[in-house]
């Protein structure tokens, strides 16, 4: 009896599957070819990428290679419109400092601040911070403290950086009690990176020691001119007769 039970069983699930895979086989290896063609396609896009990346990577690697600041802009420039977003928004970095490097100096800030405006991660950082050194001879304490804003805050990887260029333009506004406050404290801060803190040292030493201290201009050469020199200016001689063709 137990194995009449059992053959009505399997003859009942048979029915059943063959019932179900007249209803639905089609749709299932309809989905098991997109499925498949589906993992094709992608396989086949991302080694499209990987060559085009390659190629991209190729182009800026080249471009950096290039000595004409003026050259080497115009391939960023080329780089910056055709690559994918990664790329393209390091050339435009890289374009804005050849162009400050060719002594396009007014262009090359206006690209760090667009950069630094499109880009809120750390390329956009860079950016701003560069723009915050171009202009530390010319602007505004403000005016930097202002561009800088975003990266000087409480626990900002690029905090110590930006009070660097802060300390600089309290240098050179000559408030050495201020520059001397924040380069001593930078050059003990175990956050600041290394190069940063050794800066910070000789900056400290430099103002402690006196060097901010302006000590009048340098004097005019007072060397009297050679004795034969003079007795030809004083007598009013006449200059030497050009030689004989």
């Amino acid at each position: 009896m137990t194995d009449i039970f059992r053959e009505v069983e399997e003859d009942v699930r048979r029915e059943r599957f063959e019932k179900f895979w007249k209803a639905y086989g089609n749709y299932l290896i309809a989905a098991l070819v997109l499925v498949f063609v589906g993992i094709g396609a992608w396989q086949l896009w991302d080694r499209h990428e990987q060559q085009e990346r390659a190629k991209v990577a190729a182009t800026f690697i080249a471009a950096q290679r290039i000595t004409n600041p003026q050259a080497a802009a115009s391939a960023f420039v080329d780089i910056a419109r055709d690559a994918p977003k990664g790329y393209a928004t390091v050339a435009r970095l890289s374009e804005a400092a050849a162009m400050f490097a060719s002594g396009q100096q007014g262009s090359a800030i206006d690209l760090y601040k667009q950069i630094a405006k499109d880009d809120s991660g750390p390329i956009g950082m860079i950016a701003r911070l560069r723009a915050a050194w171009a202009l530390s001879d010319t602007a505004s304490r403000t005016d930097l403290q202002d561009l800088l804003k975003p990266l000087d805050q409480p626990g900002s990887a690029w905090r110590q950086n930006a009070e660097e260029v802060l300390a600089y333009a309290d240098y050179r506004a000559m408030d050495v009690k201020s520059a001397l406050a924040k380069y001593a404290a930078l050059a003990v801060d175990p956050q600041a990176p290394d190069a940063l803190r050794r800066r910070a040292e000789a900056m400290t030493a430099f103002l402690r020691n006196g060097g901010a201290v302006s000590y009048g201009t340098v004097p005019a050469d007072a060397t009297p001119p050679p004795p034969q020199a003079a007795t030809s200016v004083q007598q009013g001689a006449p200059p030497a007769p050009a030689p004989a063709k």
